[in-house]
């Protein structure tokens, strides 16, 4: 059974996304495993496997390193859970994997859940430290995701004309969108001044260019189609889903046909998501987004990378509204990474969630009006790795 089209998204839930020190990784996970679970309206003994997504389990004391998390949290056993991690993509891939579990008849209901704890370390044991300090004492030693993606701003910036101001109105719109989601990291409205004005990470980047360091969990569970046609009250259907890696960790930006003005990857695993949900014009096809502004450069070359406009016009695209609330293909009214925040192995199920909550029409203060068809993106590691998810409202 081919995935696209046949399998649905029955339930879903997320724990509120921040700096949680009053829980710990396996509490967040339940929370959001037993609601995604409850909000589908089947038992949990019902559910017959689960994928988790962890991506750096060693900032957690190595707490969600394997599957045994789910089951430690919420008594699972002794049903099979898999870890998964591919950097940024790792939640996204989990629900992948879940999907293909429901595609291929093995299971009628499954539970993907990611989940990451981020905060509850010193400067010197997060995330950004350990890829300093941890990686080749060479090729990497101080490189860092916010030096990267700035080579990638200033080269954007020379070739097409974009600007600092550019920038910062990316993170303008995304904390203006978090206002209206009560889960989200970061829910205060800021200006261009202050994000030009804010502490330089690496130039042309600030702070406020950025994605917070961020504690989190969402869940989604799934079903087939037909299942859900005859069981589920509302449900969204995965029209298509796909994942592409290009290279390695330490390869990835030493190639000599990279031109730092986008993603190959993102571009295949788009490529195969829009064959299967059968999408040929994106822009005119897609009625919402959530993609993976991890700085504020990248939400401007994902329109490009993902087809919403031509090489070049992702910064025209920004400048005319089109992808803040009330344009025509609005992107990440969640608040994106920018705002709700990026618990990495979170994130690509929050987006599912994000943009299944939106076809089935239950977004709150973020609802698109007749909203059908939605894309999730997500970027990993150095540009690397890409999951793209197309959800759409059933037929």
């Amino acid at each position: 059974m081919p995935i696209a089209g046949s399998v649905a998204i029955i339930g879903s839930a997320a724990t509120r996304f921040g700096v949680l020190h009053d829980r710990g990784y396996l509490d967040l996970l339940a929370e959001a495993a037993r609601g995604a679970i409850a909000d589908a309206g089947v038992s949990q003994d019902s559910v017959e496997a689960a994928w988790l997504g962890t991506a750096e389990p060693a900032i957690a004391a190595l707490v969600g390193d394997a599957g045994t998390a789910v089951t430690e949290a919420i008594g699972f056993a002794p049903k099979p859970v898999t870890r998964v991690s591919t950097f940024c993509c790792t939640g996204m891939e989990a629900v992948r994997a879940a999907a293909m579990g429901i595609a291929a008849g093995e299971y009628d209901l499954v539970l993907a859940v990611g989940a990451e704890k981020m905060r509850d370390v010193t400067p010197r044991g997060s995330l950004v430290a350990r890829t300093a300090n941890l990686t080749h004492p060479t090729l990497a030693k101080g490189r860092t995701a916010p030096g990267q993606f700035a080579l990638m701003a200033n080269r954007y910036m020379h070739e097409h004309g974009a600007t600092v101001e550019d920038l910062a109105a990316i993170a303008v719109k995304n904390h203006e969108h978090a206002t209206r989601n009560p889960l989200a990291h970061y829910r205060t409205a800021i200006t261009a001044e202050q994000v030009l004005k804010a502490p330089r990470v690496a130039e042309p980047l600030g702070t406020l260019d950025c994605t917070p360091t961020t504690d989190g969990a969402a869940a989604v569970v799934l079903a087939s189609a037909e299942w859900a046609a005859e069981h589920a009250e509302r449900y969204a259907v995965i029209e298509g889903i796909a994942l592409s890696v290009v290279d390695g960790y330490y390869s990835g930006f030493f190639h000599e046909e990279a031109d730092y003005l986008g993603f190959r990857v993102t571009r295949e695993a788009a490529k195969v998501a829009y064959r299967q949900a059968g999408i040929e014009s994106p822009r005119e096809q897609i009625d919402v987004a959530e993609c993976h502004d991890c700085f504020t450069i990248t939400e401007i070359i994902n329109y490009e990378d993902l087809g919403l406009c031509g090489a070049g016009e992702g910064v025209e695209l920004l400048r005319s509204g089109a992808t803040t609330v009330g344009g025509d293909t609005p992107v990440n009214l969640s608040g994106g990474l920018q705002s709700c925040g990026h618990p990495v192995g979170a994130t690509g199920v929050r987006m599912i969630k994000e943009v299944a909550d939106q076809v089935i029409g239950r977004a709150g203060e973020r609802q698109v009006e007749g909203a059908r068809r939605g894309l999730a993106h997500t970027l990993g590691g150095p540009g690397v790795a890409s999951c793209v998810a197309v959800i759409g409202a059933p037929a």
